[in-house]
């Protein structure tokens, strides 16, 4: 029988047969990654590293890793090198981070955080901490093993170059 306009309209979000993507990881990842990343968008407000991808982890990896290269970084957020460069830029433009020559390679850039960028980074990392909070519903053992399991692919495909392995 044919779908009356009625009934389309009448279907909700929470009434969607899935099919294969109820099977499809891929699909849930990027749906709970879009939901993550609005939270944490919210939550930034207005902070110059709101909105965008790798922002945030390039700030905490030349915090803890200061003369890190961009190249470095790109391979971490599996950012492909231009990609990289726009996020150094704008990075560079906001006065959050600093580039200066490579010691062990003149064609290298080494990367350090201003002290508006230290700064940033204490409040980022407060805000962050409360990323907890959205998976308030989820108890700690299974929030504790979703971590777990997502850490080890993570590394399996950073250490691959985003191959599966």
């Amino acid at each position: 029988m044919a779908e009356t306009m009625e009934t389309r309209t009448a279907l909700r979000a929470d009434d969607v047969d899935l099919g294969v993507l109820d099977e499809t990881l891929s699909f849930f990842i990027r749906s709970i990654n879009i939901a993550v990343t609005r939270d944490l968008n919210d939550r930034l407000g207005a902070l110059d590293l709101a909105r965008g991808t790798g922002k945030i982890t390039t700030l905490f990896l030349v915090e803890n890793h200061p003369g890190i290269r961009p190249s470095v970084i790109a391979d971490v957020i599996l950012k492909d090198r231009s990609a990289m460069g726009r996020i150094v830029d704008d990075m560079t433009g906001a006065g959050l981070i600093r580039r200066e020559v490579a010691e062990s390679d003149q064609r290298a850039q080494a990367l350090f955080l201003t002290d508006k960028g230290a700064e940033l980074a204490i409040t980022v990392r407060r805000i962050v901490r409360q990323s907890r909070d959205f998976f308030a519903g989820t108890d700690d053992a299974d929030y504790a093993e979703v971590l777990r399991l997502l850490r080890k692919i993570y590394w399996r495909v950073v250490t691959n170059k985003g191959i599966a392995a």
